[in-house]
């Protein structure tokens, strides 16, 4: 079994793993991988920015090799697929016959297998909830040798609950089901609003509601906090007739290299915030937008993680109640400000009252802020401790997915159904998040 090093999108660590590519979704073979050598997770695509799908010292299964569409139900608009199929291949594949996925992440590079055990949400979480509520069906593969056909109702509704957005350790998720959004055309209407403080975000953000917009979110600028904190509200929803107007190319980038220091820092954030602001306010009011830069706004930057340099960067993401939610998000940005770490990537929106379809899954109701925060070391754990107070005072909780140190009390606290889930886990799956959050 081969070593090699990997690391997470954040790039905090490389470490050495065994790598075994599983290249079959079912039968002996597959099986006889899975309890072969030390205990494992499966790695997808690598765009997890903590550690959820890392396991130092022990076993990676790659499941890129599983990428295979398995049937196609047009009029219903139901897909069978392999894990490891890329959100990007199926929404390729679905668009051109009327169909798109219902929910899908800030960037479309990441598999189906690692949506579903991560829970993803998106733009839409307010009208069509998380990933997990539009999976019919998955087979998951274990290493004690089951192999296990789960549903959200009916057979294994259990095992299914416990999968959704349960990191990866309750087996390998082989392939799944789908359910898809019937569409007319893949453009966007959108709508762009600059606000200037968050009482003006929550106002425009019920207006969207009672107006019926389907996918939301909001850049804010957390360095000027001060005079109120400004920012973009952009909104859109699928044009509901053909659009005859060729798709703009969208020209792609690579960041060649990792620079041998950050270029993420105080006087480019501000630059950037001061551009990304005005640029955005001149184009306020409605209209078209492909899918992709809407959905999916990054992905014409290939590594763009290699910006934060050798030393890498944390994502910060939580959700914090309604209730209390703007003081808890302005006492966030507070702290911020106080620190002077900004974020280049800001992100504020409002999720909806579908709960996760999982017993681990991230989304509730409330207002959920992402962050990124280059790696400085001491002082950017500081802070983030006096993040998590914020957090857990409000009821709040931090996205696994994208987490790389949350301590284990305040874990524990924010995900009641824990106890519920632990029962499901494979004892031959172990991840670095699943040995610092719940043990070995």
């Amino acid at each position: 079994m081969p070593k090699m090093p990997v690391e997470s999108w954040g790039r905090l660590t490389r470490d050495a793993h065994d790598w075994q590519a599983l290249t079959q979704a079912d039968g002996p073979a597959l099986l006889a991988q899975l309890q072969a050598g030390r205990p494992g997770i499966a790695y997808g695509a690598g765009r997890s920015y903590g550690d959820v799908a890392l396991n130092p010292g022990g076993t990676l299964w790659a499941t890129r090799g599983l990428d295979r569409f398995i049937r196609f139900d047009e009029n219903e608009g139901v897909l069978t697929c392999e894990a490891g199929a890329l959100l990007r291949d199926v929404q390729r594949l679905a668009i051109r016959r009327g169909w798109m996925l219902p929910v899908s992440p800030g960037t479309q590079m990441v598999t189906v297998g690692g949506a579903i055990a991560n829970d993803v949400h998106g733009k839409s979480h307010h009208s069509t909830g998380s990933f997990g509520q539009h999976v019919r069906s998955l087979r998951l593969a274990r290493t004690d040798g089951q192999v296990i056909d789960a549903a959200p109702q009916g057979g294994q509704a259990d095992w299914f609950a416990a999968t959704v957005g349960g990191l990866g350790l309750t087996g390998v998720i082989t392939q799944a089901q789908l359910q898809l959004e019937r569409i007319q055309s893949p453009w966007f209407e959108v709508d762009v609003q600059p606000f200037g403080s968050l009482a003006e975000f929550l106002a425009i953000n019920a207006e969207t509601g009672q107006q019926g917009w389907a996918h939301t979110v909001s850049w804010i600028d957390c360095l000027r906090h001060r005079g109120g904190t400004r920012g973009i509200f952009m909104r859109g929803n699928l044009v509901k007739e053909s659009v005859r107007r060729p798709a703009a190319r969208q020209r792609r980038w690579r960041m060649p290299l990792t620079p041998p220091f950050s270029l993420i820092n105080p006087l480019s954030l501000r630059l950037f915030n001061l551009a990304y602001y005005h640029a955005h306010r001149l184009k306020a009011g409605r209209g078209l937008a492909y899918y992709e830069p809407f959905l999916y706004p990054l992905d014409h930057i290939q590594d763009w993680n290699r910006f934060y340099g050798p030393r890498g960067f944390y994502q910060y993401q939580c959700v914090v109640p309604h209730a209390g939610g703007a003081e808890a998000v302005q006492a966030m940005l507070d702290a911020i400000g106080a620190s002077g770490q900004g974020s280049f990537l800001a992100v504020l929106k409002t999720m909806g009252d579908t709960p996760s379809a999982g017993m681990l899954g991230f989304a509730m109701p409330g207002i959920t802020l992402a962050l990124d925060f280059p790696n400085r070391g001491a002082s950017t754990l500081a802070l983030f401790e006096r993040l998590d107070a914020i957090v857990h005072e409000a009821g709040g909780r931090i996205y696994l997915a994208k987490d790389a140190r949350w301590p284990r009390k305040y874990f524990e606290a924010a995900y009641p159904r824990l106890q519920e889930f632990l029962p499901y886990r494979d004892p031959g799956i172990s991840s670095a998040l699943s040995r610092r959050l719940m043990g070995a």
